[in-house]
């Protein structure tokens, strides 16, 4: 078949949607308007949970994670029963450049300020490759640890704000040892750091893993974490690190494995998505269904004549169902220019958002819009333009000739 006889019914579909400005112009304004809304819905979510998902991973997971077998299911009953080595085993000639492994001391206790005393949940971190940056914690006050510190910490916004803890002040830490001793400590509050998480905020702090290994006597870690320059390399990560290491000593996971509650609430803003993604669908049913129909009523004596004229029933099926998918592709168009549209509005305004609920702070609205939202919007609007045409279309091309040219 010839290239032009490929083209001609597409030029043809084309005409007929021409000729029908008006009407066309409306199917494509709802099928915009449907795709815009789900294609911001869609970049919205995938904003907000893109910072989220870097939160998680660099302030409490790493992109991998190296521990002893079991701990991830029994470690805080029984931490001192999973302690690792003091020298990191994971080879970085194994990982992407511009990795980085971090060791990683689980601490619970005491912290007293005042005449307040609350349990804490802490990890030791070593400040100069620990990477909690903004994109993990954001300081509401001071700093954050950096190399050479050894007596200082911080905490999060809602613990201190229990303690009545200001920056400059110095709290007592208690901790119980593997041997049933005690351990305690003073350090200076240097910073008090917010995350994504309210329930972390409320009974975390972060000191150097000097400190805590002080604190509980100990040496090594409870964990290594992998942290990697870009979150999509972390699959192709864990196949060599986990090769590396022996099972019977070793547990490496990935991020997603372990981030119980970022797999939480992502699964329940999904079922939202997927309620806006059938409101879209609805409406463009709805729309098409009733354009088409009325394309038909409106062109039933030339549907009797070019029938008449020879050509076959399944030719105006095609023809009408290839408007449909036209509309379909047309709107979708627009509704995507709409939508990066608004996504480059919201990155020049910078409007601080409210935290989402069990969210502990707030995040700037923006539009995250990839090419898989913009491929998975235009097949769901170029589908649902053609099932919506297809009984308009199946009711054309089943008209009976004589009746249909009575109304030339």
């Amino acid at each position: 078949m010839s290239v032009s006889a490929l083209l001609m019914p597409l030029l043809l579909a084309l005409r007929n949607l021409r000729r029908q400005f008006r009407r066309s112009l409306t199917a494509l304004l709802s099928i915009g308007f449907g795709v815009a809304a789900l294609l911001v819905a869609l970049g919205f979510n995938e904003a907000m949970f893109d910072e989220f998902r870097e939160a998680t991973i660099r302030s409490q997971f790493g992109h991998l994670q190296v521990s002893r077998p079991g701990f991830q299911d029994r470690g805080r009953s029984d931490p001192w029963a999973y302690l690792l080595p003091a020298e990191i085993a994971v080879d970085p000639a194994l990982l992407p450049e511009g990795a980085t492994v971090a060791p990683r001391l689980l601490l619970n206790g005491l912290v007293s300020f005042g005449e307040v005393t609350l349990p804490f949940m802490s990890e030791g971190i070593d400040p100069a490759l620990d990477m909690l940056d903004d994109r993990s914690l954001r300081m509401v006050e001071g700093r954050r640890l950096a190399a050479g510190d050894h007596r200082q910490l911080v905490l999060g916004q809602g613990l201190a704000s229990q303690l009545e803890v200001a920056v400059g002040q110095s709290v007592v830490l208690l901790a119980n040892t593997p041997d049933g001793h005690l351990g305690a400590a003073e350090a200076e509050v240097v910073g008090i750091f917010s995350s994504f998480s309210q329930e972390f905020d409320d009974a975390a702090l972060l000191m150097p893993i000097d400190l805590a290994r002080g604190l509980a006597q100990v040496d090594g870690a409870h964990a290594w974490l992998v942290f990697l320059e870009n979150t999509r390399d972390t699959d192709a990560a864990l196949a060599p690190v986990r090769a590396s290491l022996p099972g019977a000593d070793f547990d490496v996971q990935p991020w997603h494995a372990l981030a119980e509650f970022y797999a939480r609430a992502s699964a329940l803003f999904q079922q939202q998505l997927d309620l806006v993604k059938a409101i879209v669908v609805f409406i463009i049913l709805l729309g098409i269904s009733n354009t088409m129909m009325m394309s038909v009523l409106e062109r039933t004596g030339e549907i009797g004549t070019v029938m008449a004229l020879g050509n076959k029933r399944a030719s105006v099926l095609r023809g009408f169902l290839i408007e449909g998918a036209l509309l379909g592709l047309l709107g979708a168009a627009l509704g995507v220019l709409v939508a990066l549209g608004l996504g480059q509005l919201l990155a020049l305004a910078e409007i601080e958002m409210p935290p989402p609920p069990t969210f502990a702070r707030s995040y700037h609205a923006g539009l995250l819009i990839t090419p898989g939202m913009v491929l998975e919007t235009v097949l769901i609007a170029c589908v649902t333009t053609t099932l919506a045409s297809l009984y308009p279309a199946w009711r054309a091309s089943r008209m009976v000739i004589v009746d249909a040219i009575r109304h030339v």
